[in-house]
């Protein structure tokens, strides 16, 4: 047998039995001088870190991002110029349930990208739906917790799902796509990709444009029935791991089409809707997508841990060419993505091998947890401040991008008072044939079961202000699905602002 490595501890020291503890005498007790056992037992209790709040449950591949339109008026990011080829990322994973929940539920499904540029790293969090449930950030960690478990049952609460969903009208787009066949892919492989968010793109003129990024399955969709995926379930837990993780180690590479709808920065006030919400879609008419190249994952991770657990994406990780918007979710998320990873990983959790950039890295930033480049990137110990007098690294004035053209008072406005949440949602509803509109109603009353009577009255309220086949085929639905007999005549006065009153 050919030559092995042999085993040492943490340390570098030889391990010489990985087998037997050391003990006083054959039946004696374990001495603590056993420091090989004393090792191993200690890093097995710290094995586990903390789970994402969000998001927890998800699986990711390597792959490549390849240029081949041009958009270059647009934007001077080097990734995205035409015949770019760039080394990326890709994590994906449903929102609510936990690191050993079920792949196959009924859930929005996170797709978050990293793309090692050679201007350090651009990430794009996104999701497989266009849009949100919330618009302003401060209804986000409200959101969650109806996501989560409930503090006394400790049981998911369909209940907490549809009351802050019936008080919250900006809810319904994102509820209608949740619901439809298109809420539930039987794999990542066959669903859309999309930024979600507005960003900007600027180019060398220092012109700003708005950017919805998408990206479009080419392997076609393909979505589980409650039913199907109940069936599923029953037999694996792990059905989109199996799916991704099977389909790149045959070969069989999945790819997306990669689009984005461009809007000039003046533009952005001359709409009924507001291009920053991420309740709402930039309406095709108004904004055809362009397609601009291809994403493509071609390699599965070595170490599921090591480079998917201890991948960490942030909206606020951009390149020279790529920037923010007014996006009040966007604006949140800037912060509190990397200061979740701050917790979770330590704070360089950028230093760890699948969050390194692919380029050279040179700032102040000190000590901490995972500093693992010796105190301070800077090539200098006497250059760990800034200004200084020992050639430690300085400003570069050419990635200053141009100034956002958009101003107004501080104040907190109503982001319910006087916007429309029932149009998009009505387009939407109306693009489903009948078969599809079924599918949605008896998913929602699935959905609703044990719900309070109250509740149930006053979302059926919004579907009907959407459109009256939306609300009396749900009723129908609850009335199959759980015998409940739901108001025949719409709720009347009960509009969102005073149904949350």
């Amino acid at each position: 047998m050919a030559d092995r490595r042999k085993m040492t501890t943490s340390a570098g020291a030889p391990v010489p039995d990985n087998q037997n503890s050391i003990t006083a005498g054959e039946r004696g007790p374990v001495l603590m001088q056993d420091y090989q056992l004393i090792e191993k037992l200690s890093h097995q209790n710290r094995e586990r870190i903390p789970e994402r709040t969000v998001h927890a449950k998800g699986w990711g591949a390597y792959g490549t991002l390849k240029i081949t339109g041009d958009i270059s008026k647009y934007t001077k990011a080097k990734a995205l110029q035409p015949g770019a080829e760039t080394p990326m990322l890709a994590r994906f994973s449903t929102v609510a349930g936990e690191q050993g929940a079920a792949d196959a539920e009924r859930d929005v499904r996170g797709f978050a990208l990293k793309f090692y540029t050679e201007d350090g790293n651009w990430d794009l969090v996104g999701n497989n739906t266009p849009v949100f449930f919330v618009r302003d950030p401060v209804k986000f960690p409200d959101f969650i917790h109806t996501q989560k478990r409930h503090p006394k049952t400790n049981l998911r609460s369909p209940t907490a799902m549809w009351d802050f969903w019936s008080l919250s009208p900006e809810s319904l787009h994102q509820v209608t796509i949740l619901m439809s066949d298109r809420g539930l892919p039987t794999d990542v492989r066959h669903m859309n990709g999309y930024g979600s968010h507005t960003y900007s793109l600027w180019n060398d003129k220092g012109e700003r444009f708005w950017v919805k990024f998408h990206f479009k399955t080419e392997q076609g969709h393909r979505h589980w029935t409650n039913a199907e995926a109940e069936d599923v379930v029953g037999k694996t837990r792990e059905s989109t791991q199996e799916d991704l993780y099977g389909s790149i180690d045959k070969g069989e590479f999945p790819r997306w089409k990669v689009q984005v709808q461009i809007m000039p920065e003046e533009e952005a006030d001359k709409h009924s809707y507001n291009p920053f919400d991420l309740t709402k879609v930039w309406p095709h008419a108004d904004y055809p997508p362009i397609d601009i190249g291809v994403m493509e994952l071609n390699r599965n991770p070595e170490n599921y841990f090591a480079e998917i657990e201890n991948a960490a994406f942030s909206p606020s990780n951009i390149v020279p060419g790529i920037s923010f918007s007014p996006d009040k979710m966007l604006q949140a998320r800037i912060f509190s993505y990397a200061d979740a990873h701050r917790h979770r990983l330590g704070t360089h959790y950028e230093s760890i091998p699948v969050n390194r950039p692919h380029v050279e890295v040179a700032h102040y930033h000190r000590d901490g947890q995972m500093n693992t480049y010796g105190g301070i990137a800077t090539g200098n110990p006497d250059a760990y401040y800034e200004p200084n007098s020992f050639n430690g690294p300085v400003q570069d004035e050419s990635a200053q991008e141009p100034p956002l053209k958009i101003s107004g008072d501080a104040d907190r406005y109503n982001h319910r008072e006087g916007n429309d949440d029932f149009s998009q949602p009505r387009a939407l509803f109306n693009l489903f044939d009948q078969g599809q509109k079924d599918r949605l109603f008896a998913n929602i009353a699935a959905a609703m079961g044990g719900v309070p009577g109250e509740i149930i009255e006053r979302q059926l309220a919004l579907f009907d202000q959407v459109h009256a086949d939306y609300g009396n085929g749900v009723r129908a639905a609850l009335k199959a699905a759980h015998g409940y007999e739901a108001n025949a005549v719409p709720v009347t006065g009960n509009t969102p602002q005073n149904a949350a009153e």
